[in-house]
């Protein structure tokens, strides 16, 4: 068995799952890496990772695809040689496209609900079934889950509703996660990331940089991945011990009520 604990990174391709995949080799967890698809880009992010001395696998994962969930626990567990202590639920989709909340789609609606709510919902179920039934010891003093949802968990955008439901929904989930789980000493949280540069928000860049200057958030700039997978690693390392289901806010300030 590894003497590293093992991480599963949900959409590690690129952007804060990336970071988080990376942060979590550099602070001793062996790494898979999974994405919808297979592609070279999911490759170099599981390559950067093993350049900070950690095993790294990618693994093809469609998070919707529910009956799937265990083989891909297992697989990891078998091609990383140790039990999957920390699971972190990255992936997700934003909307297909922004517009009037009378004008949502059920097409739009139901893919966020399927890959944002739904499949993280199950997989985090997956994961615990799994965790109680194996016989292998942790390898990790802190066992975790820790679900990326956003600002928009709380935050009403009404351009783009449906993304907002369905964290919403995540955010819920964590909480009775939480709750059922903490007697078992998994550390089950959430990180709410604000306003983050990725490839995901650079379509709204002009317009949060303008919103940003008038003050919608008290650090006058962008968060980065990095920042986001800062917190990710400080709780899967047990750096908030007697926390149970909080929500993390990485977002300048945006959550915060001010006049």
């Amino acid at each position: 068995m590894s003497a590293r604990p093992v991480a599963l990174v949900t959409g590690s391709r690129r952007g804060i799952g990336r970071a988080i995949a990376i942060e979590l080799g550099r602070a001793g967890f062996d790494v898979a890496l999974t994405d919808a698809v297979a592609s070279d880009e999911l490759d170099q992010a599981a390559a950067e990772v093993a350049r900070t001395g950690a095993r790294a696998i990618a693994v093809v994962s469609d998070l919707a695809d529910i009956a799937s969930h265990h083989a891909t626990l297992l697989d990891v567990e078998t091609r990383l040689g140790g039990p999957i202590d920390c699971l972190v639920n990255n992936a997700g989709v934003s909307v297909m496209s922004r517009g009037d909340l009378l004008d949502v789609t059920p097409e739009s609606f139901d893919r966020c609900i399927a890959i944002n709510t739904r499949g993280t919902f199950f997989l985090t179920q997956a994961f615990a079934r799994h965790f109680l039934s194996r016989t292998r010891k942790s390898v990790a003093a802190h066992p975790s889950v820790i679900t990326i949802t956003s600002s928009n968990a709380v935050a009403a955008s009404p351009l783009r509703s449906e993304y907002c439901v369905s964290k919403a929904g995540s955010s819920m989930a964590t909480t009775l996660f939480s709750l059922r789980l903490a007697e078992h000493g998994i550390g089950v949280y959430e990180v709410q990331p604000g306003l983050i540069e990725t490839e995901m928000t650079a379509p709204s860049r002009a317009r949060y940089d303008a919103q940003m200057e008038q003050g919608l958030t008290a650090i006058r700039r962008w968060g980065t991945p990095l920042e986001v997978a800062t917190a990710v690693r400080t709780l899967a390392t047990g750096g908030l011990p007697y926390s149970v289901g909080q929500a993390i806010r990485v977002d300048g300030g945006l959550l915060v009520n001010k006049y």
